[in-house]
């Protein structure tokens, strides 16, 4: 078919009347599996579906879209991708409103699905005849259980009693003597081992009773089952409340915690955990199993609403009072944990009050099965917030302290251990800020609300994973050859050569100006590439920065002028930092040089800072020598060549100096009388010094031909002034005043 001919079918399809489309294929398809019934009238129909479809399959935009459209029809994914330019558009993605609405709509579909499976399950559960003449044995047995049990786990632990105090001295002893930090924390830990090992062994003893004392019938042995079941797990639960409060034993206490307080919350969500695990793992059960359904939800649902008000009335109750805590705990600690021990202290209520309505919300779904879902979350939360924090505190700690390196590696590397000192916290906050947001995101795994397993192994957490981890590599590899490239600059600028000399002045400024250069430069690659890992396209982020740099360019004409004007004084040498120059009239040493100006500080201190485009003229006096140019005028009565003769007495006694000696170069050059005015006439010499040093000789050179002048009684020039005291008189009287120009 002509290109011609195919343009306005496929401009048909696009159309939003893609059922017709649909209608005919099927009708196509019909065709085929009918075609032996078919009546001679529908010939003309299949003719013009032929012909509809062989139109459809030959443009490729078309068929794409009727491919896309039979795979939505048939609730398939399609299993490869056609090329980029036939795709036809898929379907429009949901808005941020429809995904809400959905999330909502499944969430409560959900909770009634529950909820009528909870009511099957009420009126359809099996209904029991309560039989005294069985049920009063298996209590019996039970109750011995339950108090053997509890004997032989009191009995132990008092048993074990000095054991907690000799842990508890000596963790203590180890704080109060600041001996190793680790000490506490393993008392604590060793505490907490003895207390499971405890646990371990009466849930063993247990076990091993009700083997022998169950009256050979397998209901008093389920029950006794069930009865060690729920105490593993409450007594356990209860040795992580002794753990953090520690009631008994003030020094094995993580938390400063005054005794009585440690003692209230310790005995009161004891009992609140221990009526909550046997209500809900030994009482309803039984009651379901021996009773009915029925009446095991209604004593379920009045046992968890009852104890769920007298927790939220004890939490609201103590609510200021631990937020006090909170904030005392936040003044003793790190700065770190400071902050989030305050806003947990604003927020702890509502999060424990949340805490019993959720228990009680899926103790009426799950009887038992809520409770170990919750005791589970909450181990799991408490594991990891404890992790979470030794990690935080570590890490807190070792960002406090500073690494000294040996004074020979300072000496080579003047900057390293300032670098090292920079580098490691701000890796050290880095990592703790990551501590944190997989402490929170473990947090959620455990309470099933963000199901961190499934995530990674999702496209998104997959690459937010590796684009985290390519970033930090990133980072750190920039870090580190960014150290060691400028460890070697410095290293060759602080270096000493062979003769104890240093490196010039203008390999000084050459390195420092490579030194800026190459920071800017893998500042810049660093962020192209951990740009790039995000996901940004770099690509147009490159052609747009050179469209702009060359925009700049034409708008900041003076800027390049100055940076050339920069290259081409470093090429010529002209000046470099610590050099005394002259610039546009201020004379200073050279502090700074950038790629656009220099910086000067002048004999009174001031800093100046001057583009190299506004350089004219550059006078440098540290190259190679310096002149003193002495010229002094005497008397017109004296007697040049006695004068040319105490001049040279002067000028000799100089070389003779051995402090100025080692300033001079070569020898001085008299010019005699190089000037005549009325009252005196003008003496020079010429003295070559080292450079900076003409100033030094001047001073020494001054002092001495004014000495030698004075002992040959050779005279400066006076200036003579007429005073006219009378015109009357016309008296003339001169006035003799020493001058010196």
């Amino acid at each position: 078919m002509p290109h011609n001919d195919r343009t306005p079918l496929a401009h048909r399809i696009q159309t939003p009347i893609f059922s017709a489309l649909l209608f005919i294929t099927i009708s196509l398809f019909s065709a085929f599996s009918h075609a032996a019934e078919e009546k001679p009238a529908a010939a003309d129909q299949q003719k013009a579906s032929y012909a509809a479809l062989a139109d459809i399959l030959q443009d490729d935009k078309a068929r794409a879209q009727l491919i896309t459209h039979l795979r939505e029809a048939a609730g398939t994914a399609p299993a490869a991708k056609a090329p980029a330019e036939n795709t036809a558009p898929q379907a429009e993605q949901l808005s941020l409103i429809d995904q809400l609405v959905d999330t909502t709509q499944q969430t409560a579909s959900g909770f009634m699905k529950r909820v009528q499976q909870l009511k099957d399950t009420i009126n359809s559960g099996p209904q029991h005849h309560f039989n005294a003449a069985r049920f009063f044995p298996a209590l019996g047995y039970f109750l011995l259980t339950v108090a053997v049990t509890f004997a032989f786990f009191h009995l132990i632990r008092r048993l074990i009693g000095p054991l907690y105090l000799r842990l508890g001295r000596w963790g203590n002893h180890a704080r109060l003597k600041e001996a190793h930090w680790y000490k506490l924390p393993a008392s604590i830990i060793g505490a907490f081992a003895v207390d499971l090992g405890i646990l371990l062994l009466t849930v063993a003893a247990g076990n091993l009773f009700t083997q022998y004392f169950n009256g050979g019938s397998p209901l008093i042995a389920r029950l006794q089952a069930l009865f060690l079941s729920a105490f593993a797990v409450i007594e356990f639960f209860k040795a992580v409340l002794r753990l953090i409060f520690a009631p008994g034993f003030s020094y094995l206490r993580p938390f400063p915690l005054a005794d009585v307080t440690a003692r209230y919350w310790n005995t009161r969500l004891a009992w609140v955990s221990g009526l909550i695990g046997y209500a809900l793992m030994v009482g309803v059960p039984v009651v379901a199993t021996q009773i009915n359904y029925t009446t095991a939800a209604v004593v379920n649902f009045v046992v968890m609403l009852a104890l769920t008000v007298y927790a939220s009335w004890l939490i609201l109750h103590n609510r200021r009072t631990i937020h006090h805590e909170f904030n005392l705990l936040a003044e003793r600690s790190m700065a770190f944990f400071s902050v989030i021990l305050r806003a947990l202290g604003h927020v702890w209520h509502l999060l424990a009050v949340s805490y019993f309505v959720v228990l009680f919300f899926l103790s009426q779904f799950d009887f038992a099965g809520s409770l170990r879902f919750m005791m589970a979350a909450t181990i799991k939360s408490l594991v990891i917030i404890g992790i979470g924090a030794l990690i935080s505190g570590l890490l807190s700690r070792w960002i406090n302290r500073r690494i000294t390196l040996p004074d020979d590696v300072n000496r080579r590397y003047p900057l390293l251990q300032k670098r090292i000192n920079s580098y490691i916290p701000a890796g050290l906050k880095i990592i703790r800020v990551l501590v944190v947001l997989s402490v929170t995101l473990s947090l959620l795994d455990a309470w099933q609300i963000f199901h961190l397993n499934k995530w990674f192994m999702t496209e998104t957490g997959g690459k937010v994973i590796s684009g985290l981890g390519h970033m930090l590599f990133i980072l750190c590899f920039a870090i580190v050859a960014w150290t060691l490239l400028a460890s070697v600059i410095e290293h060759r600028l602080a270096q000493e050569l062979s003769n104890g000399a240093r490196p010039s002045a203008r390999e000084r400024t050459l390195l420092t100006l490579f030194r800026n250069v190459l920071a800017i430069v893998i500042c810049t690659i660093t962020i192209m590439i951990m740009l790039s890992q995000v996901g940004l396209n770099i690509a147009p982020l490159l052609a747009g920065a050179g469209a702009l740099g060359l925009a700049v360019s034409f708008g900041a004409q003076t800027l390049v002028k100055d940076v050339i004007t920069g290259i081409f004084i470093q090429f010529e040498n002209g000046m470099n930092t610590g050099e005394y120059v002259t610039v546009m009239g201020i004379s200073g040493t050279v502090e700074r040089m950038t790629i656009r100006s220099i910086g000067l500080r002048d004999i009174y201190g001031v800093y100046h800072i001057v583009p190299y485009s506004s350089i004219t003229t550059l006078s440098n006096y540290e190259r190679e020598f310096g002149v003193y140019r002495a010229s002094y005028n005497v008397s017109r009565n004296e007697d040049v060549d006695a004068a040319n003769a105490v001049l040279r007495k002067a000028v000799e006694a100089l070389q003779q100096d051995e402090s100025i000696k080692p300033l001079l170069l070569g020898e001085p050059t008299y010019q005699g009388v190089v000037g005549l005015g009325d009252q005196f006439f003008t003496l020079r010499v010429l003295v070559r010094t080292k450079a900076l040093e003409q100033w030094t000789v001047q001073y020494a050179l001054d002092r001495l031909v004014k000495n030698h002048f004075a002992a040959a009684g050779i005279e400066m020039p006076r200036q003579a002034v007429q005073l006219y005291a009378d015109e009357a008189a016309s008296q003339l009287a001169t006035v003799q005043t020493g001058f010196k120009p």
